[in-house]
């Protein structure tokens, strides 16, 4: 492969079929403007925001009443209001299509499957409307679920938005803590659950958990039958029913649908909480809409018809954004479990199975498989599969390469970055332009995307800020609990006033792309130098002998100094030539001052329960201090050897 041309190259039919020019030659139609390409498409979006995000609207046939204005106060990010008279349901637009075609597939690993019909998830969202009405669940109530990723947690989250709910979820594998912290700050008025999961092959039982969580929440409880026994589980806790018993009274019917403002509350999303009790984030049903409907149907390209995938929990934003590709009219193929269970095939041989044509994923998952030995999944049929995504963290080259190597040649790749504060995208891809290697290829539509120095400077070719610098629909209505909305305008917008901080540190590229570095707030700074941890992710983990990486910077005589945690192959030791070998690839692939101080061989590297490596919590054990909320950790015993690491003393 030649590293200085891009790694893909959309051919004309792949352009002029796509929705993206589509879209564009009809803005262009009408709107009497001149858009000759992509770059001059961008412009307009941001440069007339309201005429653009009234044209998703309309070219999407989104259901529902826009009203006379499409924004008001669009100077000032804070004020800005889109569709302020604007009127629709979010459940209806997901549930537009109806018969006995396939709405939702659902696999358990090898041990549960079943389909959906969109008639058939209509009548359970009937059913359980219903059931919700007759318990006094009103518009603004919420409801929090602690479930796998079935399709009755699909229903359940419809019919709660089909009537004015505010959702909120997780996956069963928190802690009880962890969920209390969530869902404790929003006292909701009924709690969903499920008996057990399967995960590697294994029945985890969460009975214990959940009659914890139902005791400290004290509302009604609902138990989804899974993998355990719900009946026994019901039974066990105060006022609670399996759903089986809660929609058992009721007929399907047609749904209802309550017509509710713009931005009506939809969703509330939690931050990680590794540094204190996870924030609690508002998004709106309108924003949430358009902005995954724009994201889906043009820079994804998604269809009627096409089957789309994601690998993702409850708990993590992508399975927002995986669930609103019903308003494409397109099938979801959910999935729960471990992607590697039975065997590294697991996914594959689901993807090959249903002609998935859209396959989405973390990058570390791309990672594990580029590193694994088992069988590439080219050698599956994979004709189907149009798009593949990936997010979570920054995509090294080597994993793009390893796409395009070894699972399919000619599919278009897109990294993309955004994050739960906007349930959505900043940059994606795009199926009318090329693919290069390590980047992301540019901005949303309507996203006024930028790169700012600490002054507010706009940056080219050099690290920065990523900001956007104004107003766009998905922007959260603010957190819970914070009625004069100080602690949303601390988070996002106290480095640069009117202007939104993602607290990435970012990279324009040549050619008008974009490289996230990793989180500014885990940014290095040896000697006042600003190093981005992917940049040393993306060289070290290349090696052969290295399974993931871990970097943070350690204060040492009055300075920072860079160390690097790694994690071997199994029956691998860090000896002196393993340790140079690694020195040398950072500092010929990014430069010597990327090159750590200390580099020191652990066992396991923790993560989040999306899977998010988290540095902030390794860097305060290592200098002695606390780490909040350890319960939002997958594995929060691996930050046990990191505490008294002889080999940070020196």
């Amino acid at each position: 492969m030649n590293v200085n041309l891009p790694i893909w190259i959309p051919d004309e039919q792949t352009v002029q079929t796509s929705a993206m020019k589509g879209f564009r030659d009809w803005c262009s139609y009408e709107h009497r403007i001149k858009l000759d390409d992509h770059s001059a498409f961008h412009d307009w979006s941001v440069e007339d925001m309201g005429d653009f995000w009234r044209a998703v609207w309309n070219y999407c046939d989104v259901i529902g009443e826009p009203g006379p204005r499409s924004l008001i106060n669009g100077s000032d990010m804070l004020a800005a209001r889109f569709f302020p008279e604007g009127r629709l349901n979010f459940a209806r637009n997901l549930l537009r299509a109806g018969g006995d075609t396939e709405a939702l597939v659902f696999r358990g690993e090898d041990k549960v499957e079943y389909r959906w019909s969109w008639d058939h998830l209509k009548r359970v969202v009937s059913q359980v409307q219903q059931a919700l009405r007759s318990i006094g669940v009103k518009q603004g109530d919420r409801i929090a679920a602690m479930l796998p990723n079935l399709p009755e947690t699909v229903a359940c989250m419809l019919a709660a938005t089909s009537i004015g709910a505010v959702w909120s979820s997780c996956s069963p594998d928190f802690g009880v803590q962890g969920v209390v912290d969530r869902f404790g700050q929003i006292e909701p008025s009924l709690f969903i659950a499920c008996d057990a999961y399967w995960y590697a092959g294994k029945k985890l039982d969460v009975a214990a958990k959940v009659r914890a969580v139902a005791a400290e929440l004290g509302c009604p409880s609902v138990i989804v039958h899974y993998a355990g026994d719900a009946h026994a589980l019901a039974a066990s806790i105060e006022g609670a029913r399996t759903l089986e018993d809660f929609v058992g009274p009721w007929q399907p019917t047609d749904v209802e649908y309550l017509e509710l403002p713009f931005s009506h509350p939809l969703y509330i999303l939690f931050s990680s909480g590794t540094t204190g009790v996870p924030k609690c984030i508002v998004h709106s049903a309108g924003g949430t809409l358009l902005q995954h409907l724009k994201e889906h149907r043009f820079h994804s390209d998604i269809r009627k018809g096409d089957r789309v995938f994601y690998f993702t929990t409850c708990g993590w934003m992508m399975w927002n954004w995986l669930v609103s590709a019903l308003a494409s009219n397109a099938t979801l193929l959910l999935y729960d479990g471990s992607p590697f269970h039975p065997d590294e095939q697991a996914l594959w041989s689901y993807v090959e199975a249903e002609g998935v044509t859209f396959f989405g994923t973390s990058a570390k998952y791309l990672d594990s498989l580029r590193k694994s030995a088992g069988a590439p999944p080219r050698n599956r049929d994979l004709k189907a599969l149009r798009f593949v995504a990936s997010t979570g963290s920054p995509l090294s080259r080597d994993s793009f390469e390893y796409v395009y190597r070894e699972i399919k040649a000619d599919v278009q790749l897109s990294s993309m970055s955004g994050g739960t504060d906007i349930v959505s995208c900043f940059v994606l891809g795009d199926p009318t332009r090329e693919v290069w290697r390590g980047e992301i290829t540019g901005p949303g539509l309507g996203m006024a995307v930028d790169v700012w120095s600490d002054e507010g400077r706009p940056l080219r070719g050099q690290k920065g800020e990523l900001v956007c610098t104004k107003p766009f629909p998905s922007m959260p209505l603010g957190f819970w609990n914070d009625p004069d909305r100080n602690r949303f305008t601390a988070a996002y917008f106290e480095k640069y006033g009117s202007v939104w901080n993602q607290g990435d540190l970012a990279e324009w590229t040549a050619h008008g792309g974009i490289v996230i570095h990793g989180r500014s707030d885990a940014t290095l700074n040896p000697g006042g130098v600003r190093i981005g941890t992917a940049e040393i992710y993306n060289q070290v983990e290349q090696l052969d002998e290295v399974q993931e990486a871990l970097c943070v910077g350690q204060q040492f005589s009055d300075d920072v100094r860079i160390v690097l945690f790694v994690r071997l192959r199994e029956g691998i030791r860090l000896d002196p030539d393993l340790e140079q070998k690694v020195r040398k690839r950072i500092r010929e692939g990014a430069s010597p001052r990327h090159v750590p101080a200390k580099i020191v061989q652990v066992s396991d590297i923790p993560r989040t329960k999306s899977g998010k490596i988290v540095e902030l919590a390794v860097r305060e054990v290592i200098h002695g201090r606390p780490v909040k909320n350890i319960e939002v950790l997958a594995n929060p015993e691996a930050l046990g050897q990191y505490a008294n690491l002889s080999e940070l003393a020196s």
